[in-house]
């Protein structure tokens, strides 16, 4: 049936170019965007785990900055550790030539050590970055927070190192760091010589005693040592020391004498006897024990640091091409279905020109 109210032909090529129209624009856009689903419209759970997932990664740049900022740090302390452990090596050899020497020599050779106790300073003030330094500290009792302070124990606090973002199965993020104890590798603490503010000095300015015999001292190594892994500050194990050093029962020698307050950055060779030499060597010898110890500890940390640097990376990485498979556009079916949909497009403007070229031919019928 024709009619000239309703062109049934002409309405069908008319929504059949609407939908031809409407994909071509879809297939622009991506074209345009390099996205598949660029809004939530497109597909709203793809476009929700790629919006979360793009901010994780721009969380993760920041950690994989972090990461570098604590290795330049723990870099620096390292560097500066090394330095002081061949400088202590120095002063050791120093010690032992002075073992016997005249009083002449011990004044030249003490002036020595005293250059090289300045230079061991020197390096733990200057292992500084970026405002932190885990050699020289100034420590107090709000440093490990209120319930060390409320108990008297105050130590310096661990430095942490931003190192991962993490978000788990029910999407809570969290943050991990990498822990450096700076307590057990400070060299020196500006509050040393004042036991209200701190618990333990630094490795280097640390003040003990040498005694006059080598079974005293050992006694009072030994006490000394047990007090502070048993969590005694440095006051408490001098005073354990000293008891056992002059207490039989515990390998001490009754009558011992000793020279208290000596550490190995204040110790003068010309003031003391030869027989506290044993004690003194040995006092360096505990103290490159504790930086081996300290460098092994911040050697460890450095090459957790670039291993996490470079997963780090590589997990950025990841997320990125998971999240490209979600959303990115495939460019070649793209470019295919464009010139499919123009082809479409052109033959739905014929079609509608016919559809409406069919009513025209009513007019024929009337004509004489």
């Amino acid at each position: 049936m024709s009619s000239i109210n309703t062109n049934a032909s002409a309405m069908t090529a008319l929504q059949t170019l609407a939908a031809t129209n409407k994909a071509l624009n879809t297939t622009q856009g991506r074209i345009a965007t390099g996205l598949r689903v660029a809004e939530a419209s497109d597909n709203a759970a793809y476009w929700s785990i790629a919006t979360t997932m793009r901010s994780d990664n721009k969380a993760l740049s920041t950690v994989q900055d972090s990461l570098g900022l604590g290795a330049s740090k723990v870099d620096t302390a390292y560097t500066a550790m090394n330095k002081s452990i061949d400088t202590l090596n120095e002063i050791k050899v120093k010690i032992v030539a002075a073992t016997g020497a005249s009083a002449a020599d011990k004044a030249k050779i003490d002036t020595d050590i005293k250059a090289l106790q300045k230079q061991l300073k020197a390096y733990a003030d200057g292992a500084t970055f970026s405002g932190a330094n885990f050699l020289s500290v100034s420590s107090d009792k709000t440093a490990a927070g209120a319930a060390a302070a409320a108990a008297g124990t105050a130590v310096q606090a661990d430095a942490k190192i931003v190192s991962a973002f993490n978000r788990n199965a029910a999407g809570t993020a969290s943050i991990s760091t990498i822990d450096i104890k700076v307590e057990n590798i400070k060299l020196f603490d500006t509050n040393a010589a004042n036991p209200t503010y701190i618990k333990n000095a630094g490795i280097l300015d640390r003040q003990t005693a040498i005694w006059d015999s080598a079974a005293a001292q050992a006694a009072y190594d030994k006490a000394y040592a047990a007090s502070v892994a048993g969590g005694g500050a440095d006051t408490a194990a001098h005073t354990a020391g000293a008891a056992a050093a002059v207490l039989p029962a515990s390998g001490g020698v009754v009558g011992a004498t000793s020279t208290a307050g000596v550490s190995v950055f204040n110790f003068n060779i010309t003031t003391v006897g030869d027989q506290f030499f044993a004690g003194l060597l040995g006092k360096v010898e505990t103290a490159l024990k504790q930086m081996n110890t300290a460098a092994t500890d911040l050697g460890a940390a450095k090459n957790r640091i670039e291993l996490q640097k470079t997963f780090t990376s590589s997990l950025m990485d990841s997320i990125d091409r998971g999240v490209g498979q979600l959303v990115d556009a495939d460019m070649n079916k793209e470019s295919t279905r464009l010139q499919a949909i123009q082809v479409q497009q052109q033959l739905g403007i014929q079609a509608l020109s016919i559809a409406n070229g069919n009513s025209q031919s009513i007019l024929s019928l009337f004509r004489g």
